[in-house]
């Protein structure tokens, strides 16, 4: 039977004071985590997602699940650079970076990889930092990780580095997305192919899934000032703007804004990130991840 717990974090009705302390609030949030936990390593994702909903916005339960502010799609805001009062211009620089990276990627991805050039530990570290970027906006625009892997130093020294990733709970689509670039490589009726490639999701689903798509790459230019040149990101992003048959100018615009928006909210929760890419490092469940980013987040960052 499919069912749901009601979380309760609210302090019991009794004679009991009318507010418990911050310590027993902390313990209430880390053991419905837990339940998230069970439910995920079930496979009860629609379960450990009304599980996280209800900790949402409750006292020491959840204020960063899906709390991000983020910069409106228009173009007034990006080309001014700016949105309620706060100056982006700062970040004009990096977006470049980032916008010239992904351009680019094809070009990139045709050279020789230079990973040999840095050592198994560095190659780890950034690997970290890349999937931390993808798991913590995820987490923050209100996509709930589901399961993550970062490969081990071992792994990384035979160049496994596609072995990384974060999946979450409502980007099924991708595999459909992936069904229609099988079509498009064994077919060469090109209109065929675009008939069957063509599909559909919400507005919100692309925003979420292009921020959440450039995250790591974001981080890269963040921590390293620049990538490293690993694109699978990037082509998955824009298989899925040609599975949905989005126009170019369009995708660019999408890319962009996604771009601006990805970093703002890195930049504005770097603390956040620290601690998620250390929690990471040991292999600890959903969970703890997220017990990590709550912990790390201030109050004037929400």
């Amino acid at each position: 039977m499919n069912f749901t717990t009601e979380v309760r974090l609210e302090p019991p009705a009794t004679g009991a004071p009318s507010k418990l302390k911050e310590e027993g609030y902390v313990i209430r949030r880390r053991k419905a985590l837990r339940r998230v936990d069970r439910e995920l390593s079930k496979g009860n994702f629609k379960n450990a997602l009304s599980l996280v909903k209800q900790l949402k916005g409750k006292p020491f339960g959840l204020r960063g699940f899906g709390a991000a502010k983020q910069v409106p799609k228009n173009g007034s805001a990006l080309d001014k650079f700016e949105f309620d009062g706060v100056n982006l211009s700062p970040f004009r620089a990096l977006v470049n970076s980032v916008m010239d990276s992904i351009e680019n990627h094809a070009q990139f991805s045709l050279e020789d990889d230079d990973s040999r050039e840095y050592s198994c530990e560095e190659d780890h570290f950034l690997c970290l930092q890349h999937e931390a970027g993808h798991f913590l906006v995820g987490y923050l625009l209100g996509a709930l990780p589901k399961a993550y892997r970062v490969p081990s130093m071992e792994e990384l020294r035979y160049g496994e580095f596609a072995g990384a990733k974060v999946e979450f709970l409502g980007f099924e689509f991708l595999r459909e997305v992936g069904a229609a670039q099988m079509l498009r490589k064994n077919n060469t009726n090109e209109e065929a192919c675009s008939k069957g490639s063509r599909g559909k999701i919400s507005s919100k689903t692309l925003n979420h899934f292009s921020c959440i798509i450039l995250g790591g790459l974001v981080v890269e230019h963040l921590v390293f000032g620049h990538s490293r040149g690993h694109y699978y990101d990037v082509d998955k992003l824009n298989s899925t703007f040609e599975w949905l048959n989005l126009p170019d100018v369009d995708a660019s615009f999408q890319v962009r804004w996604a771009a601006i928006n990805t970093i703002f909210v890195l930049n504005r929760h770097h603390k956040a990130r620290s601690k998620l890419a250390e929690t990471m490092s040991t292999g600890q469940s959903i969970g703890y991840c997220i017990e990590a980013i709550e912990n790390a987040i201030d109050e004037n960052e929400i």
